[in-house]
């Protein structure tokens, strides 16, 4: 991500009157008809223009087909990628209605196509549970597509219409006879509406396994025919459900019990379906759908599993002799540490906060999962005695490390030193309070500390060095984490707290910035703090507060005039501009030119301090900065801080359930599989600095 605007910079001039408020009447307000208003404003329907609205148009199409499977009728859904950036959705089910609407006096499948909040899933008789509530959907992908193929198979006949950015070609007809029922949408997004349309065959695949997973017995196919020759294709079946979702994230952990606990049932008008497994990990991963449709922020649902999980193990432990009656119950902390699970709801008319539908809001839910879950579960522990004990210890275990973890918490981050009273010795602090304009740089080691101090805007710019690696946390308790001093460190610096106790409100600084050398060793730090910062303050990637800074590799300079590069392609490139200015200058004379010419052929290496690698080609100067300490202040604000020239990634979690498993591949106790790892992606690193 690209930052190109600091704090304490005018964002713009204040708008001046052109004109008088009488020229404000009824003929300054538009009207958009039909399918324009989402042509003219994209954004409030995908959420985007760039790669995730495109993928968006996607899951629109397959929610539709998923929609007919949890209603029963379909089976079978086909993803094809074709070239010219068409994709085309094909399932099994009823087939979209063809028959004129009284109303409008239009086929079904035309209003469907045209026509927002027009659909099956309002009032009765279409369908029982759906993900899409707003019916929004295939319309509004019709609305962004160039061109658009509906052919629906339905009464024996094959029925299609074609749409030119949303309108009708022709009216609805049949072509010709067919074989049982079903639709097929085709459509190729409008390039002159999406920033980019070539589609990412591994976000398509991690979204559709997904909801193969969530929606078992379907079997899922996704074909890729975009390059002739280069066709390929993959399927999902999934006959377990849940269970199978929970097999996946598990694989390469180590679990505490054997097997998986599912339950499956219907009450109160919900369908529940949970499964669970615990692993040997300190962490919690419960992913909850609503309708097929993923609340990261939980809600009812959630709140019934927990609240049946931590009361049927309580009184299991009591029952069996686990808990003595003197101990401490177990709490749900406890018993949630290392806890893999799904729950899944189906639900009639499913109340979401928010319009990303983040949290679902029915009551019905929590009722109806604990209900379900805590009689499955009771039965579960009975009948695997084995399996049973593996959970308890487990349990009792977190149990005593959040003692230990309270005793070092009550003498680690006191209240006064939360509140900012006794800030690390180390943290150049910046003179704004406001968080909105403030900004932390985490820079590794005292002497890039040292340049980025002299180099900041002590206004709104923070620097908190730390000296070599931090702790692992992947392989840490959060007894062992807070009394680390790098750790404890920057907890104190950004004011949250951490873990159960943390609290965004407080945070002090807008935007958090790693800032680490360009070499192997700074990629570790950097994926140590990566690493704290997703296990223990999600929520601060999930807010858009984490960046990396980009410091720049080479300076290229010939004569007075420099430049920075960022990449080894971009070095190579100016370093040939630089040598043509030269050799036109010198073009006058031959001899001359012909000693420039026998002078760009040759490299010649440059003695430096430290570890800087120089070098002159032709008389143009290459400088490689191994680290940030051989920046000056000055050279480190004008490359790397300055938000006016800077260049910035933000770190975003695009797939949970998969930064999850590569962070525990990477960072976690398991030799085994960050090996293999290793040895599958070797391959595709390139000028490793070691």
């Amino acid at each position: 991500m690209a930052d190109k605007h600091g704090p304490g910079r005018d964002p713009g001039k204040k708008a001046q009157k052109g004109k008088s408020d009488s020229d404000y009447g009824a003929k300054q307000i538009t009207v958009l008809e039909g399918l324009e208003a989402v042509r003219r404003r994209p954004g409030m329907y995908i959420g985007t223009t760039g790669p995730d609205g495109l993928h968006h148009l996607i899951w629109e199409v397959v929610d539709n087909s998923f929609d007919e499977a949890m209603a029963g009728y379909c089976n079978d859904i086909t993803i094809t990628l074709l070239p010219d950036s068409y994709v085309s959705v094909e399932d099994n089910g009823r087939g979209i209605p063809v028959d004129l609407h009284k109303e409008y006096k239009v086929s079904a499948l035309e209003l469907v196509l045209t026509k927002l909040h027009a659909g099956g899933k309002f009032g009765d008789g279409g369908y029982k549970v759906s993900g899409g509530l707003h019916g929004v959907g295939v319309s509004v992908v019709n609305a962004l597509s160039t061109h658009t193929k509906a052919e629906v198979k339905r009464d024996g006949k094959l029925w299609v219409q074609e749409y030119k950015k949303g309108v009708p070609v022709k009216k609805v007809a049949a072509v010709g006879n067919a074989r049982g029922t079903g639709t097929t949408i085709t459509f190729q997004a409008d390039a002159s509406i999406f920033e980019t349309t070539e589609y990412n065959w591994d976000t398509i695949l991690n979204h559709l396994r997904q909801q193969a997973y969530l929606t078992k017995g379907i079997r899922l196919r996704i074909r890729d025919k975009r390059v002739r020759g280069a066709e390929k294709s993959y399927g999902f079946y999934f006959e377990g459900g849940v269970r199978s979702y929970v097999r996946h994230l598990n694989h390469q952990k180590e679990t505490k019990h054997p097997t998986i606990f599912y339950v499956h049932k219907e009450a109160e008008g919900v369908d529940s379906e949970v499964a669970f497994q615990y692993v040997d990990d300190f962490k919690e991963n419960v992913y909850a759908f609503a309708n097929n449709i993923f609340n990261p922020d939980g809600g009812t649902h959630i709140a019934g599993f927990r609240s049946a999980l931590t009361r049927v193990l309580n009184t299991y432990a009591r029952k069996q002799g686990f808990l003595k009656e003197k101990d401490e119950n177990i709490t749900g902390d406890d018993s949630r540490e290392g806890l893999t699970a799904v729950i899944s709801v189906k639900i009639r008319e499913p109340q979401f906060e928010g319009q990303t539908k983040a949290k679902l809001g029915n009551p019905e839910a929590k009722s109806a999962v604990e209900s379900v879950f805590a009689m499955g579960f009771e039965i579960f522990l009975e009948e695997h005695p084995k399996d049973a004990q593996g959970i308890i210890e487990k349990c009792i275990l977190a149990s005593r490390a959040r003692m230990a973890a309270r005793a070092a918490r009550d003498t680690v981050l006191r209240k006064g030193v939360l509140e900012g009273l006794t800030l690390p010795g180390k943290l150049s602090d910046c003179s704004s309070r406001d968080a909105t304009r403030s900004e932390i740089f985490i820079v590794e080691g005292d002497s890039a500390g040292g340049s980025a101090k002299q180099g900041r805007d002590r206004e709104f710019q923070a620097i908190l060095p730390l000296r070599g690696k931090i702790l692992n946390v992947e392989r840490a308790r959060i007894d062992k984490i807070l009394v680390n001093e790098q750790v404890k460190n920057l907890i104190i610096a950004l004011g949250t707290n951490i873990g159960e106790q943390f609290e965004i409100e407080k945070l002090r600084y807008g935007r958090i910035i790693l800032m680490t050398d360009a070499d192997v060793d700074g990629a570790h730090i950097r994926t140590l703090l990566l690493t704290l910062f997703y296990r223990y303050f999600p929520r601060l990637i999930s807010e858009n507060h984490l960046f990396i800074a980009q410091p720049p590799l080479f300076r290229v300079s010939s004569g007075k005039e420099f430049r920075y590069c960022f990449t080894d392609a971009e070095r190579e490139k100016v370093t040939q501009e630089f040598l043509a200015k030269k050799a036109e200058s010198k073009a006058a004379s031959a001899a001359r030119k012909n000693a420039a010419k026998k002078e760009a052929a040759e490299e010649v290496p440059m003695e430096a301090e430290g570890e800087e690698s120089v070098s002159v080609v032709g008389g143009v100067v290459v400088q490689r900065y191994k680290g940030l300490g051989e920046m000056n202040a000055e050279q480190l604000w004008e490359t790397t801080m300055d938000p006016s020239t800077r260049t910035m990634y933000q770190v975003t979690i695009d797939d949970a359930g998969k930064a999850d498993s590569i962070f525990d591949i990477l960072m976690g106790n398991e030799v085994e599989p960050r090996k293999r790892f290793i040895q599958t992606h070797a391959k595709n690193v390139k000028n490793l600095d070691i």
